[in-house]
Parts: structure tokens; C-alpha cells; sequence
């Protein structure tokens, strides 16, 4: 199987990813609707409904089976990009499922219960692991960053930009900072263990714009800023 990416995607354009699949090749595309080309035998797109747990992750009832040899082309929409991911054997990497893109034959899945804590502030109750042999894709929103852990030394990321962290994480919702910091942020996950935590470093850009563009009062600014829920009361 090949997989040719179109330009890094933007908030304008979006982006065009080309797959090509020899004869034996099989991969599950589960935002089918994101198909604009397709060449090859009429026969080699199978769809069929999702089951349940994939159903609520995904808010889709639709997933296809496309059997090589073919070529199809799928379109994201601006702001979107997908990165594959090849998996081996002994990888531990937890993702969250609302991330899938498509993956190929040959890779399995298992459910991960998040804390009850956890589930009520990141409102996500499970999280799943890939195992086995094969390839999987990850949508994004702006670049996708990697960055190893330590045993001690935490890394903080915001939690909803998390796409996947080793299964042997320690992880504990937080915030960091001074009052002022941590009182006008986003839970972060303050994380150590061994292995690589992967994120998007592009889920706050609509926040930035709007910041960047926004032309109400100064003194109407300050004051969201440092009373406290100064953001929610101060419209």
C-alpha cells in the first residue's frame, strides 16, 4: 500500500490524500464520505454499519472495506490533515478512537476504561490500543508533535490535544503555573513514564484568531482576564 499526501493541510484548502492498494492489500476507511475518486473493480468497496461502540465514538453508522488493486482519493476539510502511523509488534501507544482515520488489515483493537475522575472533566470514557502488524491514520488538526517522557521529570499537555500516549503512562489531570496561569487554562495531563506522547499543535488556532481579531475595550479585557472566571462571568 502507498499513501501520497497532498500539500500540509491549511485552514483554507484542507488536504488530498492519494491511497494506492496492490492486489491483497486491505485497509477500513471509517469517514467513507471523505472518498471523491475511486478507480478500480466496483466490487472492491465493501461498506457495512459500524458496530455500536464505534457508532457512539465516531457519531458515523458507516465504515468500508476497500480491497486492491485500486486507487482512490480522500478529501479533509481545511484544518484537517491525516498522519499514518506504522505499528509493530511491541507498540503500547493508547489513542483515542474519535482520531481514526482508517486502518489497515491485520491491526486489532482493545477498549482502555479511562478513571471516572478523568472521564468527567475530558468527557472521553475509553481509549484504544493497535496492536499487530500494519498501518493506521490519525487525523489532525495543525502539526502533529512527538516528544519523549521521563520517569520523573512530567511533561504537561493540554489534554485536548493529546492523540496518543504509552499505555504505562502515569497521567493526572492538572493545571500548572501561578493562580493567574492556571486559573485561564485548559486541563493539561501532566504525564512521566518512557515512551512518546504524540499531539496536535494546531487545536487552539481558532482560539488565537479570535484573540488576534478581537477588537472589544482593553479594560473590558483586563478585567476577563484577571477576575476570577472573569472569561465566563464577562461577556
Amino acid at each position: 500500500m502507498q499513501i501520497s499526501q497532498g500539500h500540509e493541510a491549511s485552514m483554507v484548502t484542507g488536504q488530498a490524500v492519494t491511497f494506492s492498494l496492490a492486489e491483497g492489500d486491505k485497509i477500513h476507511v471509517l469517514h467513507p464520505q471523505q472518498i471523491v475518486a475511486y478507480r478500480g473493480s466496483g466490487t472492491g468497496r465493501n461498506d457495512r454499519l459500524m458496530n455500536i461502540s464505534g457508532m457512539y465514538r465516531k457519531h458515523k453508522l458507516i465504515q468500508s472495506e476497500i480491497s486492491g488493486p485500486c486507487q482512490f482519493v480522500t478529501a479533509l476539510p481545511p484544518g484537517f490533515s491525516m498522519k499514518s502511523i506504522k505499528l509493530e509488534e511491541k507498540s503500547d501507544l493508547l489513542y483515542d478512537f474519535r482520531h481514526l482515520f482508517f486502518y489497515s488489515e491485520g491491526i486489532q483493537m482493545q477498549t482502555r476504561i479511562l478513571k471516572v475522575k478523568n472521564m468527567l472533566i475530558t468527557r472521553d470514557a475509553i481509549k484504544m490500543k493497535f496492536s499487530g502488524n500494519g498501518v493506521i491514520g490519525i487525523l489532525t488538526q495543525g502539526q502533529v508533535c512527538e516528544q519523549e517522557l521521563h520517569p520523573t521529570a512530567p511533561l504537561y499537555v493540554d489534554a485536548s490535544s493529546v492523540i496518543a500516549y504509552p499505555e504505562n503512562a502515569k497521567l493526572e489531570l492538572t493545571v500548572y503555573g501561578n493562580h493567574l496561569a492556571s486559573q485561564h487554562m485548559n486541563y493539561h495531563w501532566k504525564m512521566t513514564g518512557r515512551g512518546t506522547v504524540l499531539f496536535q499543535a494546531g487545536r487552539e488556532n481558532r482560539k488565537l484568531e479570535s484573540d488576534i481579531n478581537n477588537d472589544e475595550g482593553l479594560f473590558k479585557r483586563i478585567l476577563r482576564e484577571v477576575l476570577p472566571f472573569g472569561n465566563v462571568l464577562i461577556k
